[in-house]
Parts: structure tokens; C-alpha cells; sequence
């Protein structure tokens, strides 16, 4: 029996980002958790935003459904809580597939830039993170795909805001990864890295770098498609995930 598939998605969204590969992938076991915040367990007001945290949740998510070892794939933030998940529970983590996302630290301006928004949002409510769109979706999908862009711009505006806030500060004090993955690959843990072409956030060069880290693996570049892959050409990206 093939291992679970557990896809973690992106920040500010919910699983629903994976609804149309979800359709393409009809022979996969497929676990779809909910970050703390987006629909997963509540937000603790008084703990310090980490994605440790996240990681720690998704962990005993799976423990409730009886998953001890499994495919994890996360897009963007859950890349990072791939990442973590690898750093805090190696044991469940046969093989990753990382998607549209990044192995190394914030800049001291894009840390700078999350408190930024963190603080917008709980002050303006999360239609502050409307000029998102420009940078979550490529520049074919915001061209052609008017569906597309609706329907992640009300993702958007339904984003709570105080889990906004929580996530870009847990982002924020992410450490780099690259010796995680390299200790991942040391384990035999099999990897996929996948990055859309029209990328402008975590580009072909975060995916090159990550996937030397994890023994020089394949970097698929997936066509028309922006940092939500998946959601913005789900056929080529469940034809990589498919067995």
C-alpha cells in the first residue's frame, strides 16, 4: 500500500488551494490539514508564534487518523512547516515534496515587511492583503484566469485576521532549512521540489538552492503558473505527485 500524501497549504489560505489537484489525484490517500488559525485548531493568544507550533499540530493531526509515516508536501508556509515537521518529527516524514517555497531565512527587509503586515491587518482587517494577488498568482493567470483571481481574492478578504498576524510572525522567525534537508537526504528521505515558472516570490533559484541541500534533485518548473502551482495548473503538478 503507497504512503499517505499530506499537502499543508499556503499562507493566507486554507485547504481548499488544493480542491482542484485534489480532483487529479483520485487513486492518492490524501490529508489536507488546516493550519492553527485557518480553520485547524485556535490560536493560543498568550504562545509565541513559531512554526514549530504549526508543525507540532499537523504531527498530532495525523496521529488522530492513525498516520505514522507519510508523503508531506507543503506549499509556501507549508513548506515550512514541512521543514519543521522534519526538524521536530522526522519519523513521520518518508519522502517531502516542496512547492513553491524556500529553505533559507527572511532578509532583514522581508522580516521587516511581515511585522509590517502583521501589524496592518490587526489595525485595517485583511483586505490589507489585497496587494497579494500580484505576487501569489502568475502573470498568465492574472491575465487570462479572471475565475481564478476572484476566487483567490476572496480567500483573501475571508483571511482571519489575527491568524494573518500570527503566521507572518511565525514566518518571521523561521531559521534557514538547508541543513535539514541535507540531513533529510542523509536519512534516505526521497524528495520533489516543485516551482512555478512565473514564481516572483520563491523562484527557480530558492528551488535550485534547495534542491542541492537535498542531494541535487529534480527541480520541476511547472508552466503557467505563479507561487500557487497547484491551484493555477493543477494537471502538471498532480501528473508529478502521481505514482
Amino acid at each position: 500500500m503507497s504512503l499517505p500524501l499530506v499537502l499543508i497549504h499556503a499562507f493566507p489560505l486554507t485547504p481548499a488551494v488544493f480542491d482542484d489537484l485534489a480532483e487529479r489525484l483520485p487513486g492518492t490517500t490524501l490529508v489536507r490539514p488546516a493550519l492553527r488559525g485557518f480553520g485547524g485548531p485556535p490560536l493560543d493568544p498568550g504562545a509565541e508564534p513559531s512554526l514549530d507550533t504549526y508543525a507540532d499540530d499537523v504531527a498530532a493531526d495525523l496521529a488522530t487518523r492513525g498516520v505514522e509515516r507519510a508523503i508531506v508536501g507543503g506549499l509556501s508556509l507549508g513548506g515550512y512547516v514541512t521543514m519543521a515537521l522534519l526538524r521536530r518529527h522526522p519519523e513521520l516524514v518518508a519522502g517531502v515534496v516542496l512547492i513553491d517555497t524556500k529553505a533559507s531565512a527572511d532578509t532583514d527587509e522581508a522580516r521587516a515587511n511581515r511585522l509590517r503586515i502583521a501589524d496592518a491587518v490587526e489595525q485595517h482587517g485583511s483586505r490589507a492583503l489585497r496587494p497579494m494577488l500580484d505576487t501569489l498568482l502568475g502573470e498568465t493567470t492574472r491575465r487570462d484566469r479572471p475565475d481564478l483571481v476572484e476566487r483567490v481574492t476572496a480567500w483573501l478578504d475571508e483571511a482571519p485576521p489575527d491568524a494573518v498576524a500570527w503566521a507572518q510572525r511565525a514566518m518571521a522567525a523561521r531559521p534557514p532549512s538547508f541543513g535539514t534537508l541535507s540531513d533529510a537526504a542523509a536519512r534516505g528521505t526521497t524528495s520533489t521540489v516543485v516551482v512555478g515558472a512565473e514564481d516572483t516570490l520563491t523562484g527557480k533559484d530558492e528551488a535550485d538552492a534547495m534542491a542541492a541541500a537535498l542531494g541535487d534533485v529534480r527541480v520541476h518548473v511547472i508552466p503557467r503558473a505563479g507561487h500557487l502551482s497547484p491551484l493555477e495548473n493543477p494537471d502538471a503538478v498532480a501528473a508529478i505527485l502521481t505514482p
